[in-house]
């Protein structure tokens, strides 16, 4: 490994994290997945670069790389713009315009690399999973992405910092995956393969039934003859990676066998961590259980006995072709933790997983009290404490955008979308556009979240050329799309992210967002907040609304004291209730609660120093999601900012 200038791209590079512990270099556990899977996938598609905070040694780390990749020392300073404003681990492509950040993305993309480079992969390809979802879904919507992205990794890396203080009680991430590995398993079609687990289970009575095995009936019922079923169902998982030597399932039961009905069949087990198959999943546990199953081995072996499918998977895990190898190329030397001879305690109730679960899912669990249905009662009862939807006018209605005069690229008809909807998405963009020129100035960073195909941001990089724009984005195809439009018009202000809205850390000064669905408008409007930075944003998807990780409903103080968690999720359900073919009565109650709820999230981000307007769109018919939050902080660096106008840059 050696240090090196940034260099020009001429390929991906990857860049990876390197924390210190005790004055010495160490590999956290999200880069020791990135060095697994890439010695897994003996994939050599990018320039790797291991990221130092401070100038050390990093001849210790030799032992964890793989030996057939090249790798190189970066330091923090020297990172390209667009990297520094991202958590690691991030891959720049090859123009360095296009930043992909956070974990499971990262990992996601070599597997694409590896697969491109190499149709023949099959092995590979197998580890995205049935239709290529695998961790597909971001970590703020998916509690599974979550668990396993953040969860498991952070509670390992806690517990590794102080293994010793941390045994008597086992992480709740922990137990929630060995209550994971309990459950049975359901994969598509897999009436086949349970017929097939019925026939060797009652072959396998006819062969010890002179030991005195149980009767066929308690045979067949789920979770019996779990010997008989490993290898049936480990031989399913690995036909299914078309791996070398592995004996295929037979194709035909018997005629008995056929006749039972499915409801009597037994259920599937875990084999790995999603179910029958080998999965990125069980690439990104590895090292994570891995490690902790070692350091509970050496401080407090006795609590191993509390994850027996855990163990069992650990086991499983290391029969995967080409595993050992990778793991031993990245200094993981597994092995089968040694559990002391002695019967599995009783968990108590406080520590069982599926309490620890339910703790996990937090405030949605909460019991509430007995509410009327329907929005009238609710829209009455804050009514009666004096709260009311209240729209401000529109400071610029009859603004536009110069149609006629810009590049074909930037127009949405140009795009996949019928006329109707597409002069409807330029009446939309007139209203964003519009707050965000108001509030620009030159050398400004505007972030469009959630971008889409970035007909926001692609317009904003037009008209704002002294301004810096960073399309965010989860999906690839939408980014990619991007791209295409943004070479046709040689915008060369404009960067793109596909990452999670947490996984940019960037400084900006305004934020924005189009539709963004659901809780992604309190998570745009979060991160503009903690950036001090301004924001113009378009709800959608008010039905979605729920409590989530971070924050709760109703968010504000004035509606918390007036309504309990569901009577705000009767308005948010009938916000939605502004469809052009419903009545007009009907239209108005539902804008009346699209008023409401975002008048709660108005007097929530005021508490933060804001000032919030909420507003219509014009003309209202330019979209049944026609409401408009513009908010912009009041001081600045301790300075308050003017109406309508921000201060000078704090980030350069």
């Amino acid at each position: 490994m050696k240090h090196t200038e940034v260099k020009k791209h001429q390929g991906p590079s990857l860049y990876l994290e390197v924390c210190a512990q005790n004055e010495e270099p160490r590999l956290p556990l999200h880069t020791s997945i990135v060095l697994f899977l890439l010695s897994y996938c003996e994939c050599k598609s990018f320039t790797v670069f291991l990221v130092f905070n401070e100038q050390t040694s990093p001849e210790s780390l030799r032992s964890q790389l793989p030996a057939s990749l090249n790798v190189s020392a970066i330091q923090l300073e020297d990172l390209p713009q667009l990297v520094r404003g991202c958590r690691l681990p991030a891959v720049l492509d090859e123009t360095g315009r296009l930043c992909r950040a956070g974990l499971a993305v990262v990992l996601r993309h070599i597997i694409n690399k590896t697969v491109a480079a190499d149709p023949s992969r099959n092995d590979v390809l197998t580890l995205l999973g049935f239709k290529k979802t695998c961790l597909k879904a971001c970590a703020e919507v998916s509690k599974w992405t979550r668990l396993c992205e953040l969860g498991i990794p952070s509670a390992v890396e806690e517990h590794l910092q102080n293994p010793t203080n941390q045994h008597c009680q086992l992480p709740v991430s922990i137990l929630t995956l060995e209550q994971r590995l309990a459950e049975p398993v359901k994969v598509h079609n897999d009436d086949k393969i349970r017929r097939q687990k019925l026939q060797e289970q009652r072959q396998n009575e006819k062969n010890e039934s002179s030991e005195g095995q149980e009767s066929l009936d308690s045979e067949s019922k789920p979770g019996q003859s779990s010997q008989a079923c490993d290898g049936l169902e480990l031989r399913a998982a690995l036909a299914k990676m078309s791996v070398d030597g592995v004996p295929a399932l037979t194709t035909r039961e018997n005629s008995e066998i056929r006749k039972v009905k499915t409801t009597d069949l037994p259920q599937l087990e875990h084999v790995f961590a999603e179910g029958l198959y080998f999965t990125l999943t069980d690439v990104v546990l590895l090292p994570c259980i891995h490690k902790y199953l070692c350091s509970l081995q050496a401080h407090a072996a006795s609590s191993l006995h509390q994850l027996p499918h855990l163990l069992r998977w650990y086991s499983r895990v290391q029969e995967v072709p080409g595993l050992l190898r990778a793991a031993e190329d990245c200094g993981l030397l597994l092995s089968i933790p040694q559990v002391p001879a002695s019967s599995l305690p009783v968990v108590p109730s406080e520590n069982n997983p599926a309490s620890l679960l339910a703790q996990e899912e937090g405030q949605e669990m909460t019991t509430q009290l007995p509410f009327v249905g329907g929005p009238r009662p609710t829209m009455t009862k804050l009514q009666e404490n004096g709260i009311e939807a209240v729209f401000a006018p529109h400071p610029r209605p009859a603004w536009t955008l110069p149609w006629d005069s810009l590049p074909g690229a930037i127009n949405p008809t140009e795009g996949k979308m019928s006329n109707i909807r597409a002069v409807r998405k330029m009446q939309q963009l007139n209203n964003l556009v519009a707050m965000v020129t108001e509030l620009a100035r030159p050398g400004y960073t505007i972030v469009d979240f959630c971008s889409g195909t970035g007909h926001v941001g692609i317009v904003l990089a037009h008209m704002l050329p002294d301004c810096q724009v960073i399309l965010i984005e989860n999906k690839e195809e939408s980014l990619v799309r991007a791209q295409s439009r943004i070479a046709e018009l040689g915008l060369k202000n404009i960067g793109f992210i596909q990452a999670n809205l947490d996984y940019f850390t960037g400084p900006f000064h305004i934020g924005v967002a189009l539709h963004a669905c659901g809780v992604a408008t309190d998570m745009v409007m979060e991160h503009c907040i903690q950036a001090g930075a301004a924001f113009v944003i378009s709800p959608c998807c008010y039905g979605f609304i729920q409590n989530a990780v971070k924050f709760t409903f109703p968010k504000s103080n004035r509606f918390q004291e007036t309504l309990i968690y569901k009577e705000h999720m009767i308005l948010c359900r009938f916000a939605d209730q502004t469809a052009v073919q419903l009545t007009p009565e009907r239209r108005l109650i539902g804008k009346q609660c699209m008023g409401l709820v975002d008048l709660d999230r108005s007097w929530a981000a005021e508490t933060h120093g804001y000032s919030v307007r909420v507003m219509t769109m014009e003309p209202e018919s330019c979209s049944p999601k026609n409401n408009m939050l513009v908010g912009r902080p009041l001081q600045t660096n301790g300075r308050e900012v003017t109406a309508g106008q921000l201060e000078t840059p704090v980030h350069n």
